[in-house]
């Protein structure tokens, strides 16, 4: 094997049927594999999963990364916990996904929404791609919380779409870091939003993301009259 490892043994690593693998053999299956770093981490975390507690019920968002928030007033922004749920959102962003209407307690989930509601299709213009990074997400997230019930019933439900049926077979994982997205949003037309996104000190399984716009732009001016 071009790994340094007998081929029984890769079969039983790739049916999950070894609980001792070594970091260095998951380092040679990363490099044969040529792994991004995202897909390293899901690698390591299916094979050498680490004991958590318990999840919470509900995701809380911290209140001061609430406040941080609310201080934002130019751009759309919100915090996803680990299943998509949306933990908090600003008064953009709000209004910006008009489905979610006030309630930023976590009742609402952004991969609920990209799939279950079909305002999400006409709002992503490249909503295909933007769906199965969503996928990726889930699949991230599960990976470190195989015992999650609440993530289990949500991939459950989301099962009733057949996009979401087709895709979530193929294992695909991704995390967000930045890039743009292009909307066509039913009352504020076409938009370009870029989004960074951040990962809060002290809670990895919270995602911090800020939209942004080039200064100036069709998409800025638009903004701008929210």
């Amino acid at each position: 094997m071009p790994i340094g490892v007998s081929v029984d043994y890769y079969v039983r690593l790739e049916r999950g049927r070894n609980r001792h693998v070594s970091t260095a053999v998951l380092d040679a299956v990363a490099r044969a594999l040529q792994l991004d770093a995202t897909e390293r981490d899901h690698l390591f975390a299916l094979a050498k999963p680490v004991a958590r507690q318990s999840q919470p019920t509900v995701q809380q968002a911290r209140p001061g990364l609430v406040r941080v928030l609310d201080n934002i007033t130019t751009i759309p922004a919100l915090i996803l916990g680990h299943r998509l749920d949306v933990l908090a959102m600003n008064r953009l962003a709000r209004t910006f996904y008009p489905s979610f209407g006030d309630d930023s307690t976590g009742a609402w989930n952004m991969a609920r929404f990209m799939f279950l509601d079909p305002a999400a299709r006409d709002l992503y213009v490249e909503w295909s791609e933007t769906a199965r990074e969503n996928i990726g997400m889930l699949h991230l997230y599960a990976g470190h919380h195989p015992n999650d019930p609440k993530l289990a019933a949500l991939i459950t439900e989301l099962s009733a779409d057949p996009d979401f049926r087709r895709w979530w077979p193929q294992q695909d994982v991704f995390r967000p870091t930045f890039g743009a997205k292009r909307y066509r949003h039913p009352d504020l037309g076409e938009l370009t939003l870029g989004f960074e996104a951040f990962t809060p000190t002290g809670d990895l399984d919270q995602t911090l993301g800020l939209y942004t716009v080039e200064p100036g732009s069709p998409s800025d001016r638009t903004l701008r009259t929210l």
